[in-house]
């Protein structure tokens, strides 16, 4: 299943850019990691991309990098023909049990179907990665107040929200369907916003978007 920043983007229209895409395995399924590897570096071969290709995978989430040399060049991005650009692919292989998940078709420039979680479904992942991650990332808390700003009523999937939590073992008690809000705030209130700021804003689709997403903006959707 596609989630993460780059699904967002994709399914909602996320006005951020994103390091990676990331995948879940979904409903236990079973893969080689190498042989998926090994049939995209062949279909991109076809398509006439020559990319290199390091992977592990020995994790729990694993992960490829695919480096590709010329493309900024051709789509004129560089005035370099030998600069590579490098994408980062991590599948998840044990994720947290709860989600619920949904086909999407995206048609913006050629007709494609994918896996995704739902909406609540991706809410919950953030909301876990705000609670529990260990350093500031600014793009979580510019997500969140994205999400709020959309969504004035949304809540995440409990039932994946704790599961994830869990999983981490996540020392506080676990948030329900009542106070997932107040974990929230607290978090906000504490950020160091300036390196919130730092993080998000060359992530930004629309770099004067880091002035509207300020610390108070985003208390205040929680609330």
């Amino acid at each position: 299943a596609f989630l993460g920043g780059t699904a967002l983007r994709f399914i909602y229209g996320l006005p951020r850019f994103s390091e990676d895409l990331d995948f879940s395995l979904s409903n236990g399924e079973k893969y080689s990691f190498v042989k998926l590897i090994k049939k995209m570096k062949e279909e991109l071969r076809l398509a006439g991309y020559e990319v290199t290709i390091s992977y592990n995978e020995k994790k729990i989430v694993q992960h490829a990098f695919f480096q590709f040399e010329g493309l900024t060049y051709e789509a004129g991005i560089s005035s370099h023909p030998q600069q590579k650009i490098s994408i980062k692919i991590e599948i998840d292989t044990n994720p947290p049990k709860g989600a619920v998940l949904r086909t999407h078709i995206f048609n913006k420039y050629f007709p494609i179907a994918f896996l995704s979680y739902d909406l609540s479904s991706l809410f919950a992942g953030k909301v876990s990665a705000l609670l529990s991650r260990k350093y500031t990332k600014g793009r979580d808390f510019f997500d969140l107040g994205w999400y709020l700003s959309h969504w004035k009523d949304i809540s995440p999937n409990i039932v994946l929200l704790q599961n994830a939590l869990k999983q981490v073992k996540w020392k506080e008690k676990i948030p329900t369907e009542t106070n997932w809000r107040n974990y929230l705030y607290r978090v906000v209130k504490e950020a160091d916003w300036r390196k919130v700021r730092k993080d998000i804003e060359n992530f930004l689709e629309n770099p004067s978007d880091v002035n509207i997403f300020t610390q108070e903006n985003v208390l205040n959707l929680i609330k």
